[in-house]
């Protein structure tokens, strides 16, 4: 990932304005106290330099430690400026009295940095306890003609774990593992996103991926993240190798990888097509996967489930085309942006389907999008709690 240098130049420039502005409010309304105007340059100093050691550390081709030192210094100058940033707002809005002739609206500038405080603590509560709070959602798809020794069977999605955001602590990944065995799933999916940039990052978390269990076992998916994409290789030669120990590694913890392929759920004379393909999306995320490769009779009778990481290929390729016949497809990818209060969120402003599950309009296909586990660029869940989904299957009647 590289930073655009003119806009982060900007972006700083309008924030020591902001810092100039509330330096300024503090002179005027406690022209007697200096103690907030000195502690506030002092904040205001500290987190420039902290800005800057971000900026200048190597983040595609550092370590683990590199990156989430990023991650983290990022983190901490948000959690400063975004509280400034609203109540700047506030109070450039109640002086707008004053070129009216009235006095300023001495409330709302209050409001404001009441606004601004909590602002500033949510952050933390997101990054210190609600991004470890598990939630367990459950949901039930109908399904028109679904086998009758599949009625009632439980399917565990989850996705985007980006276990590298954890340094070499599982245990997270542990809570996951047993939050998902005690829902005592037929099967289990995941739907993409194990690590944040290389393999390198999953092997202390293999053990306890291994303690996962189902009668149909784990099948899984890759993502976007998952492919090397956002590390700088010496060689192409490095980042296949990368590739390979990927492989080896969902091997060896007992997850079976479909590249492109189909695997089957098998009750008595009934049967599914689980079909899982490779990283299709929108740009700038590349593509990788084919439908047509991993499940070539697309249009025929048979149930099929859909595993693809990126919900944006449903939208595109998926919904309301009566030839494909899949009747639930199963992503994550938006993570709803981390950021959500109830089905408020960003990330609606970027993708149609970002959390929950969606039908499109001749009712015929279905979309469920996990919000994710992990976290990734922040190390923050504002709502967006980590999601682990039950999903109930049931006949269309």
């Amino acid at each position: 990932m590289r930073i655009p240098l003119i806009p982060v130049i900007i972006w700083i420039i309008i924030n020591l304005a902001i810092d100039l502005y509330i330096y300024r409010v503090l002179k005027s309304r406690l022209p007697r106290n200096t103690f907030w105007r000195r502690l506030h340059l002092c904040l205001s100093v500290l987190l420039l330099a902290v800005i800057i050691v971000a900026l200048a550390l190597p983040i595609r081709s550092g370590n683990d430690s590199t990156l989430l030192t990023v991650n983290w210094l990022l983190f901490i100058y948000l959690t400063a400026y975004v509280p400034k940033y609203l109540y700047f707002l506030f109070d450039i809005i109640s002086r707008i009295p004053r070129l009216l002739g009235f006095h300023r609206w001495k409330w709302l500038g209050r409001t404001g940095a009441v606004i601004s405080i909590v602002m500033f603590f949510a952050f933390w509560w997101g990054t210190l306890i609600n991004r470890f709070n598990i939630d367990v959602r459950e949901v039930t798809v109908k399904i028109p003609g679904l086998p009758s020794q599949f009625d009632g069977y439980r399917i565990v999605q989850f996705s985007d774990f980006h276990v590298g955001s954890y340094g070499s602590n599982d245990s997270f990944v542990r809570d996951v593992v047993a939050t998902v065995n005690a829902l005592h799933p037929d099967a289990i999916f995941f739907t993409g996103d194990i690590v944040n940039r290389y393999t390198h990052e999953l092997p202390p978390f293999v053990p306890a991926m291994k303690e996962l269990y189902a009668p149909d076992g784990v099948l899984a998916i890759l993502g976007n993240h998952d492919y090397g994409d956002y590390h700088s290789w010496p060689s192409p030669g490095a980042k296949q190798q990368n590739m390979e120990e990927l492989y080896a590694l969902f091997e060896k913890a007992g997850w079976k990888l479909l590249r492109n392929e189909t695997s089957w759920l098998v009750r008595g004379n009934d049967s599914i097509a689980v079909i899982g393909v490779e990283n299709i999306g929108d740009p700038p995320f590349p593509v990788y996967g084919s439908l047509s490769k991993a499940y070539p009779t697309i249009d025929d009778d048979k149930i099929k489930i859909l595993l693809s990481h990126n919900p944006a290929h449903w939208v595109d390729s998926i919904a309301d085309h009566p030839a494909v016949n899949v009747p639930l497809t199963l992503s994550g990818h938006t993570h709803a942006m981390q950021m959500s209060v109830g089905r408020i969120s960003p990330a609606s402003l970027r993708y149609k389907t970002w959390g929950g599950l969606y039908h499109d309009t001749d009712g015929i296909h279905q979309l469920y999008v996990n919000i994710g586990l992990g976290t990734v660029g922040l190390p923050m869940r504002l709502g967006a709690t980590p999601e682990i989904t039950l999903i109930t299957l049931k006949p269309n009647s």
